[in-house]
């Protein structure tokens, strides 16, 4: 049986944690994986489960977002289909932003009446898995749920960073509380699977990735004001709805911090990536009319390349370049995460810069970078030497930051020739 689900992507507030790749965007207009945007894996995944009725809630920096969604999803006139852009916006009935995930998705209530649907699926725009959300679906029907919540096994120590549920043997959840220090984990185990529990991983984590019964959710917005699921709506809806988990079993990574947005990143260099880019799922994105990479007279090993770069380095490893990169002779790249760049310099733009002592972009001659994520658009100049490592204490300075050890270059710096960051 076919369900009629309309589906609702979070774009997140301000991501003051992936700072400063949110500086001048929002956390679901992040690039990853070298031509994709973080909002692309939520949006895929409902395409790739049939759902595409797809609403997107903005409202922090999200120019750069409206931009890509605008441009990347397009669909026939007789699919019914489409990705729309709900952003935060003041009327007669109230003069506030979204105050919460609850109350970004209770504002956009009065824009869901014109749809046809049955279940509303609401999604997280800043997390990185692959999941087909029919099956979710399914369990949700054919357990009478009124509220699904995937969930996943996580150990103690991530544990105080999420929702942490218990449900019995039936999947009906219990308990819920949201963060819980070390000191309130003790009776918060659950039952999982033999391979978690080996694992360390016995505590149920909420994935933010819920299924609302459509007169459900108008219920409880109706009887609870609270702005945020996770910390007061499914708390306060135990007892009086049926709540599930789902237990979901695959690779499902929350893009929270520097860190775990280049370790995610990271990952997919390795031969047996966690999530697996090369699946009969595809991730969509905005379809670029780039030329093919040219690489001439390079070392690389574990490193993906994205469309219409032109690379000359001594060596790339463990890497991701993304799309119109430029890398010059002799250069060395180790552990980094380069973003590419929005445009192509014209031979103009080239002698203004040698004019003006401005690199051009892209990385120059003999330059060596380890431990790094270069944001789009940057210059950096020859003889370059950044090299992160936990050796470097956290900091915030003009062209860069470093956060647990990793330098951020940040989008559009300009980084002159023989500059040393170590």
């Amino acid at each position: 049986m076919k369900h009629q689900v309309i589906s609702i992507v979070l774009g997140g507030g301000r991501g003051s944690r992936l700072f400063p790749l949110t500086f001048s965007r929002s956390k679901p207009a992040v690039p990853i994986a070298g031509k994709y945007r973080l909002v692309d894996i939520p949006i895929s995944n409902c395409l790739n489960s049939g759902y595409n009725k797809i609403l997107v809630l903005t409202q922090y920096n999200s120019a750069s977002l409206n931009s890509h969604i605008k441009n990347s999803y397009h669909f026939d006139t007789f699919s019914k289909g489409f990705v729309d852009i709900l952003a935060a916006e003041q009327n007669v009935e109230s003069d506030e932003w979204y105050q919460g995930t609850a109350d970004a998705v209770r504002q956009s209530m009065k824009h869901l009446e014109k749809y046809d649907y049955d279940y509303i699926l609401i999604l997280s725009g800043d997390q990185l898995y692959q999941m087909d959300f029919r099956e979710m679906i399914d369990f949700h029907c054919a357990n009478g749920g009124d509220i699904t919540i995937a969930t996943i096994p996580v150990n103690a120590k991530d544990a105080t960073g999420f929702g942490i549920l218990k449900s019995d043997q039936e999947g009906n959840i219990t308990s819920f509380i949201e963060k819980p220090n070390e000191d309130q984990l003790g009776n918060w185990k659950s039952e999982v699977s033999e391979k978690s529990r080996n694992s360390g991983k016995e505590y149920l984590a909420s994935m933010g990735i819920y299924v609302f019964s459509k007169k459900v959710l108008k219920e409880m917005f109706m009887e609870d004001s609270g702005d945020d699921f996770g910390g007061e709506l499914i708390p306060n809806a135990i007892g009086h709805h049926k709540l599930l988990s789902y237990q979901f079993d695959g690779y499902w990574t929350d893009i929270g911090t520097i860190e775990s947005f280049f370790e995610a990143n990271m990952d997919l260099t390795r031969e047996l990536p966690q999530f697996n880019l090369f699946s009969s799922s595809p991730v969509y994105t905005r379809a670029r009319m780039l030329p093919p990479s040219k690489i001439n007279g390079s070392f690389v090993s574990k490193t993906i390349f994205a469309d219409g770069c032109i690379i000359l380095a001594d060596k790339i490893e463990n890497s991701l370049i993304g799309n119109r990169s430029r890398i010059q002779r002799g250069t060395t790249l180790k552990n980094c995460y380069m973003m590419g760049a929005d445009y192509y310099e014209s031979e103009e733009t080239k002698i203004k810069n040698g004019e003006n002592q401005i690199p051009n972009m892209g990385i120059g001659e003999y330059s060596h970078i380890e431990q790094a994520i270069l944001d789009k658009n940057c210059h950096i100049g020859n003889n370059v030497k950044i090299i992160g490592g936990k050796h470097l204490s956290d900091g915030d300075f003009e062209n860069h930051s470093v956060k647990d050890g990793i330098v951020v270059i940040k989008k559009g710096a300009i980084i002159h020739d023989n500059t040393e960051i170590f």
